[in-house]
Formats: C-alpha cells, structure tokens, sequence
C-alpha cells in the first residue's frame, strides 16, 4: 500500500536561526560549505553535517 501525502506543505527552516545578533555584532551559527562559499549554510545532523547545494559532506567522530 501506498503511504497518502500530507496536505500541508513542509515548512523551511527559520533563516534568523542561522544567525545569532549581540549588540552590534553578527555571528553565524551554523557552518558555512567550504565548495559554495559564504551564504551556503551546511544542515547539521547527528553524525555529520552535509551541504544541501553540491552534496559535499562532513561526518562527526
């Protein structure tokens, strides 16, 4: 048997919770992809992090 989609479309992520503000100052919070370069944020996992754009990916040890 097929699995029925769900009617509600998925919700992306946040992006203020990429960054954190203090005072003057901004900070990225989440690793930024070494190949696309600044602006490509990389999607942290449990054992690894990995690069939604080009696939490149970082495992945890």
């Amino acid at each position: 048997m097929a699995k029925k989609a769900s009617s509600e479309p998925k919700k992306a992520p946040a992006k203020s919770a990429a960054y954190k503000v203090s005072g003057d100052s901004v900070t990225r919070e989440k690793p930024v992809c070494p190949k696309c370069g600044p602006g490509v944020f990389m999607a942290t996992h449990k054992d690894r992090v990995s690069c939604g754009k080009c696939g490149y990916t970082e495992f945890k040890k």
